[in-house]
């Protein structure tokens, strides 16, 4: 269907690239960043977050910019910038609402603004709205309109993509939301399902990723109960999934910026309101509580090969949220390496994904270098990047003092079949 609306982006990174370059195969934008280094990396065909190919950016006709000014050129404003939680686990949506006053200062008559950051019920109205309104001086809903359409990338996922992934759409009106539908319908393949109100859309997309975090603390609980005792839980698991309806779902590290993330803001707007959520927050508390969890492992088998703790030396691989991507964000590896770093352990940290410069930015951390590395009494196989599970267990006998020590396996990724001699093997 076609559509006469001219586009920008705000925010150019692992939600809002994918978008503008869907639309820029079709016709031509603006896409704005704050970030410099980025708009002149993409401007080359380089990205970073390694989730568009740079053919596909040399085939969008996208006007990389950090010019606010050059926003005013487009009447439909995709704003997708990140929504993080802060220390104390609430919302913080600063970046959001300064995007909101970067649109606001560009807004003219007519103009559309859709969000896709994750927010909690109402943010979109209550919070950000109301700086559009005074920024531009216009009026919502008379002479501008908003609508939310919520994101649903899977970083390093190449076969859901923007375009095949069906796109909740939502709009303050119904001649916004009949805009705002025929906007995405005209990129996205799978289509688009039209939600009542945007507080509906925005509490679908909460909602998606507090299912999937209660989902995995089942697991990780059941882990924990199985750990004590002595059973596998993946042995466990594999019995219980030949049940038709068993749902499938692996303990592991809950780290990213959606599902350890998304269930806070749900949390927060409750309390908010005077409702203690419990189920939620009990999920939340148990994986967060993982990597202490793993910490603790690695130390028991360390003294039941006979070590004394303080002094070894532990090598941890990988350091980003999720396997074969380079983002660091809400990384739940520091966990353990903060863990074992209090019980004097010397960690090592490798991942070929990782930006060291970012990881020393983000968490003062100095990733190590390969051929660097000094030969370690455990092995910590935290993110199962494809170059780790390659090379399998010669990766880790290489790593191991004399071939020989502890490899926890967090994610159950090594065959177990094939385990070497003088390998003592643990997975969650």
């Amino acid at each position: 269907m076609a559509h006469s609306r001219k586009i920008s982006v705000i925010g150019l990174g692992y939600v809002g690239l994918p978008v503008a370059v869907a639309f820029g195969k079709k016709q031509k934008i603006i896409g704005f960043d704050i970030a410099e280094k980025r708009v002149r990396e993409l401007k080359q065909g380089i990205d970073r977050t390694n989730e568009v190919e740079s053919d596909e950016l040399e085939n969008s006709d996208i006007t990389f910019t950090c010019d606010p000014r050059e926003i005013a050129a487009a009447d439909f404003h995709i704003i997708a910038v990140p929504t993080p939680v802060d220390a104390a686990k609430q919302p913080d949506l600063s970046s959001i609402l300064r995007a909101s006053e970067t649109v606001g200062k560009q807004l003219k008559k007519g103009d559309i603004v859709v969000y896709e950051s994750t927010v909690y019920p109402g943010a979109t109205e209550e919070d950000c709205v109301p700086i559009l309104e005074e920024v531009s001086g216009l009026k919502a809903g008379l002479d501008f309109h908003v609508g939310y359409s919520p994101e649903r990338i899977n970083p390093g996922d190449k076969e859901h993509t923007f375009t095949s992934i069906i796109k909740v759409v939502s709009g303050q009106d119904q001649a916004t939301l009949d805009i705002v539908a025929q906007v995405y319908e005209s990129v996205v393949s799978a289509g688009v399902h039209r939600a009542p109100t945007i507080k509906v859309a925005e509490a679908a997309k909460v909602i998606e990723n507090t299912q999937r975090d209660l989902n995995i603390s089942l697991m990780n609980e059941l882990a924990l109960i199985f750990s004590k005792m002595g059973i596998d839980t993946r042995d466990v698991l594999a019995a219980a999934g030949s049940k038709w309806n068993f749902l499938n779902f692996d303990p592991g590290l809950v780290g990213g910026h959606c599902i350890g993330v998304d269930p806070y803001y749900l949390t927060h707007k409750a309390t908010m309101l005077g409702y203690i959520p419990q189920v939620i927050l009990a999920g939340r508390s148990i994986n967060d509580g993982m990597g202490s969890f793993i910490a603790g492992q690695v130390v028991k088998e360390l003294i039941k090969q006979g070590h004394s703790v303080r002094g070894c030396t532990v090598t941890i691989l990988g350091f980003t949220f999720k396997e074969n991507v380079p983002d660091l964000r809400n990384t739940k590896v520091i966990d353990v390496i903060r863990e074992l770093d209090d019980y004097g352990i010397n960690v090592q940290v490798h991942d070929p994904h990782a930006d060291s410069d970012e990881a020393k930015q983000e968490y003062g951390l100095r990733l190590s270098e390969f051929d660097a590395m000094e030969p370690a009494q455990a092995v910590v196989l935290a993110v199962p990047h494809q170059e780790y599970l390659e090379q399998g267990w010669k990766l880790m006998t290489d790593i191991l003092d004399d071939g020989v020590g502890a490899v926890l396996d967090v994610k159950a990724k090594l065959p177990r079949d094939a385990i070497p001699e003088g390998i003592f093997d643990w997975r969650l």
